[in-house]
């Protein structure tokens, strides 16, 4: 059984293993990138599952709409960073003790080496010595000494190639270390709010649209900061292409709602970074204003965001809900609710359909539905913003009661002497607030990877000897030899260089040479 536990370590801190778990990661994480995810659109994920049926039911209990979160990709993730721990730490220690280590002696036999060559020189051992010094200043060396009065030096470079390669690795665990603390302890939500000065707080997670937390997140302790969005504008080249967004925006720091507001341009990849969170411009959009003047003279102004069906043009979908004012009946209070629903185009072609040609505001016009009845506001079921429950108008607890286009300032009556007035419309813009406590640490990590991966391919390892013996007379016989650790491409020119450094200038006779 121990044997059967020690193989089985052995396999998992191999770094063949290792290698396999990072492209399975890899290979995991490819479904998180070309399916919808549940923290980012979970209205994407149901109109997937509604159009791919039994498929898409499938791919939902395997996981596959929520794929950071799925057990089989922290199976992986947890096997990978075992792997590269256990492969990585015993390496290190080695290293350290190679890097305290001497070079090894001198082989016996230099003329095995792939890279060698001896000489007869008219200078003496001492000489040699001094020179073979001077010419491997920056290399580690160790002369030592041997019978007959005979003198060895080893010398080693390229230490940095094995460092670099340690580092990278090292890096590696301290990535996922740090994506890991970041899920634990970060979050993410998204909030859409109106560019005509209101204004948002990070106080809780009932601020935000939707929210996305940490394991170790419960949402009772965010930064402690406030938006205000004062404008937003936009630019489009006349084919209709964005060239430039920006929203001008105040916030404030430490105590929520006090303190001076200190102004800001946001902008697409220039987050604002306050308290520790980034806040980033996501998208933009319109929401038509309506005033709705009921038959006692009573006003109801419905301002909600809808969202875009044309990325392009801008053309957008929502609906208004309102409630009668002064009716204290329940019963008569969910026969007379109001909905507005239909479509915004931002520049309207002008026929009879309405739809967009441009996405700035420059011809405004609305198609809309006018419904009165039950809205199902409280029924405790969730419903959308941006649409009615159609089950209530297959029920006829919803009845259509008017349908016109209305530009701004125009208006229409229903038949109980209500009007309904459309005033235009305001921008609104969503930002998303991203607090990752490791992100530091995160890039920092990214950095050392990627030094320590440029030094393990540009930094060769290689060895250096050279042996002196002396000879009758003032000369010496000159040995050396040269061995690359890792990769031999290249070190034969510096070998070459050495040699001619070291013995090619007083050489009498080549006595031999190869490599």
């Amino acid at each position: 059984m121990l044997a059967y536990l020690r193989n089985s370590w052995r396999g998992l801190t191999s770094m063949r293993t290792a290698l396999v778990l990072l492209f399975l990661l890899a290979l995991a994480a490819l479904p998180g990138a070309l399916l919808p995810q549940y923290p980012l659109n979970a209205s994407k994920v149901a109109d997937y599952k509604t159009a791919h049926g039994l498929w898409g039911t499938l791919l939902d209990k395997l996981g596959f709409f929520n794929v950071f979160a799925a057990p089989w990709f922290a199976a992986i993730y947890l096997l990978l960073s075992v792997s590269l721990i256990g492969c990585v730490v015993p390496r290190s220690v080695d290293h350290l003790r190679a890097l305290r280590s001497e070079p090894v002696p001198t082989p016996r036999n230099l003329s095995r080496l792939p890279h060698h060559a001896s000489s007869v020189v008219d200078v003496p051992v001492d000489g040699v010595l001094a020179t073979a010094r001077a010419r491997l200043r920056g290399w580690r060396t160790r002369v030592r000494e041997e019978p007959g009065g005979v003198a060895t030096v080893s010398a080693e470079k390229g230490f940095l190639h094995e460092a670099g390669n340690l580092a990278f690795h090292v890096s590696l665990i301290g990535l996922l270390v740090g994506i890991a603390l970041g899920k634990l302890f970060g979050y993410e939500g998204q909030v859409i709010v109106l560019a005509d000065g209101s204004q948002f707080c990070n106080s809780g997670i009932l601020g935000y649209d939707s929210f996305t937390a940490g394991l170790k997140v419960d949402g009772t302790d965010l930064a402690p900061f406030c938006l205000k969005v004062d404008s937003f504008a936009a630019h489009y080249l006349p084919s209709g292409e964005s060239s430039s967004f920006a929203a001008q925006l105040g916030y404030q720091t430490g105590t929520v709602e006090s303190g001076p507001w200190t102004p800001y341009t946001l902008e697409v990849n220039h987050p604002l970074r306050v308290e520790g969170d980034r806040v980033y411009l996501l998208g933009h959009g319109y929401a038509p204003k309506f005033t709705v003047t009921f038959p006692d003279g009573a006003q109801r102004v419905g301002l909600v965001q809808w969202r875009a069906v044309d990325g392009n043009t801008l053309l957008s979908e929502g609906a208004v809900k309102i409630d009668p004012p002064g009716v204290t009946s329940e019963a008569v209070r969910r026969r007379s609710q109001l909905a507005i629903t239909g479509l915004f185009a931002p520049t309207s072609s002008g026929g009879a359909l309405v739809t967009s040609i441009y996405p700035a505001p420059d011809n405004p016009e609305v198609a809309v539905d006018v419904y009165r009845g039950d809205l199902g506001l409280d029924s405790g079921r969730p419903q959308s913003i941006f649409s009615i429950d159609q089950g209530l108008v297959d029920s006829g607890r919803l009845v259509r009661v008017a349908r016109q286009n209305l530009r701004p300032g125009q208006q229409l009556r229903l038949d109980d002497g209500t009007t309904v007035r459309f005033d235009g419309a305001e921008q609104w813009v969503s930002l998303q607030v991203s607090h990752d406590p490791a992100q530091t640490s995160v890039l920092v990590f990214a950095v050392l990877a990627l030094v320590g991966l440029v030094c393990s391919l540009t930094v060769k390892r290689r060895r250096f000897w050279l042996r002196v013996s002396p000879r009758d007379g003032t000369g010496s016989v000159v040995e050396v030899g040269g061995l690359a650790r890792t990769d031999q491409a290249g070190y034969g020119e510096e070998f070459t260089r050495l040699c001619r450094d070291l013995i090619g200038l007083q050489a009498r006779k080549e006595v031999e040479h190869a490599g």
